[in-house]
C-alpha cells in the first residue's frame, strides 16, 4: 500500500477534517506503519486539545480494517478504560498484559515477564508519561519500561507506539517521562521516530479548560513558571473560580448531576486529601458511620493477597478505585481496626469480598505509616513466634489475612499523581494556601495535569486573586 492511500483511508475514518498539524503527523505515522523495520518505535506526543486521541482512534480503526493486529495498553485501569472508549477496542493495563505471577516469596508475590504470543502486531500505549522505570512493586526488581520493551520486541515483527503529553507530571522522582524521551528510548537500540501535536483544534479553542491548559503549557515553554499563572476565565462556561462558601453547594450539585463517581477533588498532599474526604462525608454525604455502603475508596497500596481468593485477579493495584456495596462486620485486633466488606471493582466490573484495615482511612500518609506497618507486623508475629521456627513465622505473617488487609483511602479527593491517567466529568482543584515555595515547573505541571482530568467542568477552589486574569 502506498503512503498516500493509507493516509486517505485514515482520514476517511476521522469524523472531522484534520488540522495542518494533524496532517503532518499522519504523514509521519504512515511512514512508520509502512516501514519494514522490526526495531522501530514511534513516540506520539500531544498536548491537551490537539486531537491526539481522536487521531489515534482513526489510525486504530484503519489498520484493523486493513488486517493489522493491534493491542492497546495503558499504565492504569482507568486510563485503559478511557483509551478503550476513544479507540473503540478493548485496552489492557500494561501489568496485566506483560506479567504473570511466578511464585509467592516471604516478601511478596513475585511476577515474571510473559512470553509475547503475538506476531505481526502493533502495540499502542496511551498515557505513557506515567510509565516509571524504577525497580517496581512487581517483585524481582522489575522495571516496567524495560519489561514492556523486552516483551514487545521479543516477538516476531511486533512494534510499539508510545503516546502521551510531556506537559503532564512525570513519574514520581523523575524530571522527565522516559517513555516519551527520544534519547532515553534510543538507548534500547531502537530506531526511534517521534512527532508532536501542538496546534489546538477549533473545538478546543471554545473550551475554557483547554484554553487555560494551553496558557499553562505556553508558560512552561517560556520557562515563565516562578510566579502564579494568570488564568482567563471570562466568557467560558466550563471553568469557574469558586470560593469556600460556595464550594459545598456546587459539589453537591455535581454529585446530583453527574454522580460521585464522575466528580473528583484534586489537592496537593495526602494530608489535605484526608481533610477533604472527611469533610465531604460529613457535610455532603451525611455519612454517620466510619464506612458506609456506597462509599468510594482508593486502593492505597498494592495488595497481592486477593489472588488467593480470586485467581483471576493478580493483584489490586495502588490507585484502583472501588465502591463499598456492603459492610458485613467490623472488629479490632492487633491494635488496629478492620472491616469485612463487599466491594465493586469499578475498573474490572466485578464484585469481591475483602478485609479492609480502616486505620488507613485516617492516615496522613499515602497508606499506613512505616511505624503503623511495623507495629502491625510485630503484633501479628506474636501469634506465631512461640510456636514456629523463624522462617515459618515470617511466612505465616505474610499470609495472615489481617496483615494483608486492603489499605484504602476515601476516593472523593486525591492527589494529582493518583488521578493522572483518568478522566472525570467535574474536577475541583484545591488552590488554597499557595506559598511561593510551591511555584516552579512542578506546580505548573501539577495544575495542567489536574485541569486536563476534566471532560466537562473545572472548578478552581479558593483561587488566589493573583491568578485572576
Amino acid at each position: 500500500m502506498t503512503k498516500g492511500l493509507l493516509i486517505q483511508k485514515i482520514e476517511e475514518n476521522l469524523a472531522y477534517q484534520p488540522t495542518k498539524d494533524q496532517s503532518e503527523v499522519l504523514g509521519l505515522l504512515a511512514d512508520f506503519l509502512l516501514l519494514n523495520d522490526e526495531t522501530s518505535l514511534f513516540i506520539l506526543k500531544g498536548y491537551a486539545g490537539t486531537g491526539k486521541s481522536s487521531l489515534i482512534g482513526g489510525v486504530v480503526q484503519t489498520i484493523r480494517q486493513l488486517g493489522q493486529k493491534v493491542v492497546l495498553l495503558a499504565p492504569t485501569g482507568r486510563a485503559a478504560r478511557v483509551f478503550s472508549a476513544y479507540a473503540n477496542l478493548e485496552a489492557y493495563t500494561i501489568h496485566r498484559k506483560i506479567y504473570r505471577q511466578k511464585t509467592y516469596t516471604s516478601e511478596n508475590f513475585e511476577f515474571t515477564t510473559n512470553n509475547n504470543p503475538h506476531k505481526d502486531t502493533l502495540f499502542i500505549v496511551d498515557e505513557a508519561s506515567l510509565i516509571n522505570n524504577n525497580p517496581s512493586e512487581y517483585g524481582g526488581g522489575h522495571q516496567l519500561l524495560n519489561d514492556l520493551i523486552e516483551y514487545v520486541y521479543a516477538a516476531e515483527n511486533c512494534r510499539l507506539i508510545l503516546m502521551g503529553d510531556t506537559a503532564q507530571l512525570p513519574p514520581i522522582g523523575q524530571t522527565v517521562s522516559p517513555a516519551l524521551d527520544q534519547s532515553s528510548m534510543s538507548c534500547y537500540g531502537l530506531s526511534v521516530y517521534e512527532a508532536t501535536l501542538t496546534q489546538v483544534v477549533r473545538q478546543a479553542e471554545e473550551s475554557g479548560i483547554l484554553w487555560n491548559a494551553t496558557l499553562l503549557r505556553n508558560y512552561m515553554a517560556e520557562d515563565n513558571v516562578y510566579d502564579l499563572p494568570k488564568m482567563d476565565l471570562s466568557g467560558f462556561k466550563d471553568i469557574k473560580a469558586v470560593n469556600g462558601e460556595d464550594f459545598i453547594e456546587l459539589l453537591n450539585d455535581s454529585y446530583n448531576s453527574v454522580g460521585a463517581e464522575d466528580t473528583l477533588i484534586i489537592t496537593r498532599s495526602n494530608k489535605r486529601a484526608k481533610m477533604y474526604n472527611q469533610g465531604i462525608r460529613a457535610r455532603v454525604l451525611y455519612a454517620e458511620d466510619e464506612l458506609c455502603s456506597g462509599d468510594l475508596l482508593l486502593i492505597s497500596k498494592n495488595n497481592y493477597h486477593i489472588h488467593e481468593e480470586y485467581s483471576e485477579i493478580d493483584f489490586l493495584a495502588n490507585g484502583e478505585t472501588v465502591e463499598v456495596l456492603r459492610v458485613r462486620r467490623s472488629q479490632e485486633l492487633y491494635g488496629f481496626r478492620f472491616a469485612d466488606v463487599t466491594l465493586r471493582l469499578m475498573e474490572r466490573d466485578m464484585t469481591v469480598d475483602a478485609k479492609l484495615i480502616t486505620d488507613s482511612l485516617h492516615s496522613d500518609t499515602a497508606a499506613l505509616s512505616a511505624d503503623q506497618q511495623n507495629l502491625l507486623f510485630t503484633n501479628v508475629a506474636e501469634d506465631y513466634i512461640d510456636s514456629f521456627p523463624q522462617n515459618v513465622v515470617l511466612r505465616k505473617i505474610k499470609t495472615n489475612e489481617f496483615y494483608n488487609a486492603l489499605q484504602v483511602k476515601f476516593a472523593y479527593c486525591m492527589t494529582c499523581h493518583k488521578a493522572q491517567g483518568g478522566q472525570w466529568k467535574h474536577i475541583y482543584i484545591d488552590l488554597a494556601n499557595l506559598n511561593p515555595e510551591y511555584l516552579g515547573l512542578d506546580f505548573y505541571r501539577w495544575l495542567y495535569t489536574a485541569m486536563t482530568r476534566a471532560t466537562e467542568k473545572v472548578y478552581l477552589v479558593n483561587m488566589p486573586d493573583e491568578m485572576k486574569g
